[in-house]
């Protein structure tokens, strides 16, 4: 299973690529999206929708991350980054992605296993998961770290369903014999 884990920002949006093989995790890209500094927000999201949208097209994700958002002192900053996770929204939709939402504490306490996580942390963690040589953009390290919650929960997710399904059998299969 391919990842694409998106961690939104409307100076820098982090994205990261990550592939499950079995128990070994892989990334396969990373990086920042950053638009220029002097442009207005509805230019910044332009540029940020369409990079990503690059991402996916290039990377055909079988599921795209969406960290969401936290809510900060600033009004207008929480409103700008749902603007940004808006614009990442569409990408993903117009590109037929299934789509995965998780907070930054869900995915800080799937990677590092404390909720309350420093980024540092989060970078260490992850570069160690994917074995990655380099320092990471925190942004990029956020991403990436979206795409392994997925792949975690999804992993661990499975065999649950698979196991509520397998007893909704058996007791629809134990009904139907009492009736007889």
């Amino acid at each position: 299973m391919r990842v694409l884990g998106l961690d939104p920002g409307s100076r820098k949006t982090g994205f990261g690529v990550v592939e499950r093989h079995g128990n070994r995790l892989r990334c396969v890209t990373h990086g920042t999206v950053a638009p220029a500094a002097r442009l207005g927000l509805p230019q910044r999201l332009h540029t940020i929708a369409t990079r990503i949208g690059e991402v996916i097209e290039s990377t055909h994700p079988d599921a795209i991350v969406v960290e969401e958002a936290f809510y900060h002192e600033s009004v207008r900053s929480t409103l700008v980054l749902g603007h940004v996770r808006g614009a990442l929204l569409v990408a993903a939709v117009e590109r037929c992605a299934a789509i995965a939402e998780y907070s930054p504490r869900e995915i800080k306490l799937s990677v590092t296993g404390s909720g309350g996580a420093a980024k540092e942390q989060v970078a260490f963690m992850v570069r160690r998961l994917l074995d990655l040589p380099e320092t990471l953009a925190p942004d990029a390290a956020d991403a990436l770290a979206a795409a392994v919650c997925h792949l975690n929960r999804v992993r661990f997710s499975a065999p649950a369903r698979a196991a509520s399904a397998a007893a909704s059998r058996l007791e629809a299969l134990l009904a139907t014999r009492r009736a007889r």
